[in-house]
């Protein structure tokens, strides 16, 4: 199943397995057992330190578990872990086999000091980007605490257990058999769920922190960018982010970043943190911020409080919260949220195989979105509040091409429905006749543009109706000291190298004010000192 490029680049790795591992697999008399039993083969022929057996007795079939000769430690696979799982294939394979989890000490002591037994259940699609980090992370945590299990699902494998869960996203994970959490968690958002105590521990940390010279609020590309730009200057720098990476990490593939044809969104956001880490830069994670209280004069510190009740001040700050995806506010999208409702159908997509499904919005993504879904589900109607779809002309001809789309434009979506569990329907109204009508369907994918992560700001600095923070060419704000990059900005144009620009501009911006601006108490330490050399 593996191609040779593959198959040597795997050798290289299973080089670094220190303590034989056993895969143990689980298998039936399906095509898709045939095709695991042919991948473990393969595996375990590349290394002395790797075996097969075919024995396991796992009701999910096909599985397999990679297991620590000797000992309890192992991590399961339900399924053939390929596409965006197969890096998480290849990092269990190595840290079963000794090779060391790439956490701090102070988080590998953490996940060791967790009480309890808990048993991880992880559904994931293979088309899904934001589902690598939840499987390796809780594979992670399986390997450093013998108490901890988990086991991977491919969703599309186990279409009825999927149902008979009421998994409607990608990556939905089950702790103990109960409902955990849904969507993209990183090791830290993890642990904070299970150490009750780590959120006051860290609320604590933050507080005790020296003001910064700068401080960026956001770790996005704008954040990043502006987070190298400032250490650079030898100033110190924080930044805070509720999580790194920002909407990159729910962006599939990326071809317009200049001088790389192509990447994909969580591996430029882990490129990005890797970068800002190469500088002095004091990185704060899981940071919500949720008030800002400016300096009460120019120079002075500007205080930001977050949502652990602690608080960061500096002299300057970058504001680069970016923004997330906007809602239609109808009836029944809040509430089926997740069940139903959707906004990722990359990640989410699969799990619809065969089924009947709306896109709402007419824009380049609406219409990939429709595209995409087109190759898995039964039929995608596409509503455009406009009288006419506005992607590129391009996906409109591949789009009308497709013989399982309906496009309906002047089409304004009214409520989404459900029967209490799923969702069943949308209801729509034709815009120039009045006349509503209702599909019958079991998905909504909401695709119709951003919403600015602003709404913390309300009352500080200058905005606009939509929430977008007013700046000036240099990224300054209505505040002096607060400056303000990406698309939580009134920038015209949402992309990343365009936030990557904004965030440089601005943490430059915020430089020349430092230099240029004396601390309110600058003038008072003068006079006194001179007075003191006067007596």
């Amino acid at each position: 199943m593996l191609d040779d490029k593959l198959k040597t680049q795997l050798e290289g790795y299973l080089t670094k397995v220190t303590q034989p591992v056993t895969l143990v697999a689980s298998l039936d008399d399906g095509e898709k057992s045939r095709e695991l039993s042919a991948l473990l083969d393969e595996i375990a022929a590349l290394s002395d330190r790797v075996s097969v057996r075919h024995d396991g007795a796992a009701d999910r079939r096909p599985s397999f578990a990679i297991e620590r000769d000797g000992t309890d430690i192992a991590v399961t696979f339900a399924g053939i872990p390929l596409g965006h799982e197969f890096t998480s294939l290849v990092l269990a394979l190595l840290q079963v086999g000794g090779h060391p989890v790439k956490a701090s000490e102070e988080t590998i002591e953490q996940i060791r000091g967790l009480d309890g037994e808990y048993r991880f259940e992880t559904y994931f699609s293979l088309s899904c980007q934001n589902c690598p980090d939840v499987v390796q992370a809780l594979n992670a945590m399986s390997v450093v605490n013998p108490n901890i299990r988990h086991v991977a699902i491919d969703g599309a494998l186990f279409q009825e257990e999927v149902e008979s869960r009421d998994v409607m996203a990608v990556p939905a994970v089950f702790l103990n058999g109960e409902p955990f959490d849904q969507g993209r968690m990183s090791l830290e958002q993890i642990l904070a769920r299970l150490d009750t105590g780590s959120e006051a521990r860290e609320a604590e940390k933050i507080a005790a922190r020296e003001p910064y010279d700068m401080l960026i609020v956001g770790g996005g590309p704008a954040g990043a960018s502006a987070a190298v730009y400032a250490a650079r200057k030898g100033i110190r720098t924080g930044i805070a982010a509720e999580r790194f990476g920002g909407q990159v990490l729910d962006t599939l593939g990326i071809e317009n970043l200049i001088s790389v044809p192509y990447t994909e969104g969580p591996k430029l956001a882990a490129a990005l943190e890797e970068h800002v880490r190469q500088y002095d830069v004091d990185i704060m994670n899981l940071q919500r911020a949720t008030a800002l209280v400016p300096a009460e004069a120019p120079g002075g510190l500007h205080e930001v409080q977050l949502a652990n009740g602690a608080s960061l001040k500096a002299r300057s700050l970058v504001l680069a919260t970016g923004a997330r995806w906007r809602p239609v506010n109808v009836p029944g999208e809040a509430e089926y949220r997740n069940r139903g409702v959707a906004y990722c159908p990359h990640c989410d997509g699969p799990l619809f195989k065969g089924k009947r499904v709306a896109v709402i919005g007419g824009g380049n993504s609406g219409v990939e979105a429709a595209i995409d879904l087109a190759g898995i589900v039964e039929h995608v109607t596409v509503l455009e509040f406009d009288d006419k779809l506005r992607a590129d002309s391009v996906l409109q001809r591949k789009l009308h091409s497709l013989p399982n789309v309906r496009v309906l434009t002047s089409a304004q979506t009214t409520e989404i429905t459900g029967d209490g569990q799923r969702v069943d329907g949308l209801t729509w109204i034709d815009r120039p006749s009045g006349d509503e009508s209702h599909i019958e369907l079991e998905g909504v994918f909401v695709q119709i543009g951003l919403v600015p992560n602003s709404e913390w700001l309300e009352g500080t600095v200058a905005m606009t109706e939509r929430g977008e923070i007013k700046v000036d060419d240099r990224g300054q704000t209505s505040v002096p000291g607060v400056f303000a990059a990406g698309d939580v900005t009134t920038a015209p144009f949402k992309q990343i190298v365009v936030a990557l620009g904004d965030g440089s501009r601005a943490a430059l911006a915020a430089f020349d004010y430092l230099i240029r601006t004396p601390r309110p108490d600058a003038d008072e330490a003068t006079a006194d000192a001179a007075e003191t050399a006067a007596a």
